[in-house]
């Protein structure tokens, strides 16, 4: 597994080193184990800090920015697509159920170091929860956590639909069970 010091005196670096972490192992142990929630705002570099948690976007944005600043540019950011189904995502058995679904094409945010894939989401996250249900992944920038994550996921979404006809929702009701599923992993 990737591990460096952190020495750079970027804002992100500093958090950390107030926070007595003064290596990427450490810092990667921290996030993971902040409780998964939506942040106030995940544009803000910072938030996964002020919020005390955040969702796969922020704190793995959080870690690659924290790798940009030390200059480990080894360390990628993806958005991948998996199947979320009530296999590998438990808490959304009821939402699928109650729609009936058998899966939900969710993006997903995660680190690769050497091709090895790191999640850092929750405490007990593992690439094994999403990988057998791979789809498609691509790399980003922290940046684009937002604006382009959510473009992208909704573009194959409709994708996705076109290809199962036997789906009965639009693309904007397929997204809003898809928050249900989101609501439902909060819990």
């Amino acid at each position: 597994m990737v591990d460096f010091k952190i020495t750079a005196d970027g804002v992100v670096s500093k958090q950390f080193l107030d926070l007595n972490i003064a290596a990427f192992s450490e810092a990667s142990i921290f996030v993971q184990k902040l409780p998964y929630k939506r942040n106030q705002n995940k544009n803000d570099r910072l938030c996964v800090f002020k919020d005390n948690g955040g969702t796969c976007g922020t704190k793995h944005a959080l870690l690659k920015t924290l790798a940009n600043e030390n200059g480990v540019k080894e360390l990628k950011l993806f958005l991948g697509i998996f199947k979320m189904n009530a296999l590998n995502t438990p808490k959304i058995s009821w939402v699928l159920g109650k729609y009936h679904l058998y899966e939900m094409p969710e993006a997903h945010n995660y680190l690769k170091y050497n091709n090895e894939i790191l999640d850092f989401t929750r405490k007990n996250s593992k690439p094994e929860d999403f990988i057998s249900e791979f789809i498609e992944e691509v790399e980003i920038e922290p940046e684009q956590i937002s604006d382009f994550k959510v473009k992208y996921h909704q573009i194959f979404i409709e994708r996705y639909l076109s290809e199962n006809p036997q789906i009965p929702f639009d693309m904007w009701r397929f997204w809003d069970i898809r928050e249900e599923c989101i609501e439902a992993l909060q819990k």
